[in-house]
């Protein structure tokens, strides 16, 4: 299997530090999106995941402005 590219982390260490941010735990997460915390943990430690679970994560928590620098 190959290793995560630099963008898949950086999308991951991304969307972790928003969480991180706003104080919304992964249970919390996978609760206002309707999935289980083991997917969202395993989505964010493995860096693979779609736009559409980052939008919908983002929007779950109240994200509406995203820094990528």
């Amino acid at each position: 299997m190959p290793d995560q590219t630099e963008w898949e982390r950086k999308a991951a260490n991304l969307l972790k530090a928003e969480l991180k941010r706003q104080g919304v735990t992964y249970g919390k997460l996978a609760d206002l999106i309707g999935d289980k915390e083991v997917n969202v943990r395993n989505k964010l430690s493995r860096g693979k995941f779609t736009a559409a679970f980052l939008i919908q994560s983002l929007d779950a928590i109240g994200q509406t402005h995203l820094r990528l620098d």
